[in-house]
């Protein structure tokens, strides 16, 4: 199954506003850092970044979790590593 730019985009959303109710994905802007716009602690980053594991199957060692920025950079990581 092939998924496409926006719906990564829409389950790596979900996955924000899991960790983060209080986020609406409408107003997540792609290129603005992310941390910038919902305010996550470090473990809620970790549980961020853990939720896309679990739910994309897509493993993100710690030494890429610095380039993961913006909301583009996570889509772009994901699309780029997904196991097809």
């Amino acid at each position: 199954m092939t998924t496409t730019n926006e719906d990564t985009r829409s389950v790596v959303l979900s996955v924000l506003t899991t960790i983060a109710p209080e986020v609406e994905p409408d107003d997540i802007r792609d290129d603005v850092l992310l941390r910038d716009q919902v305010d996550l602690d470090s473990m809620d980053w970790l549980s961020f970044l853990r939720g896309i594991h679990r739910r994309l199957h897509v493993d993100i060692p710690e030494s890429d979790y610095a380039s993961l920025r913006t909301l583009a950079d996570v889509v772009g990581y994901v699309e780029k590593n997904a196991s097809a």
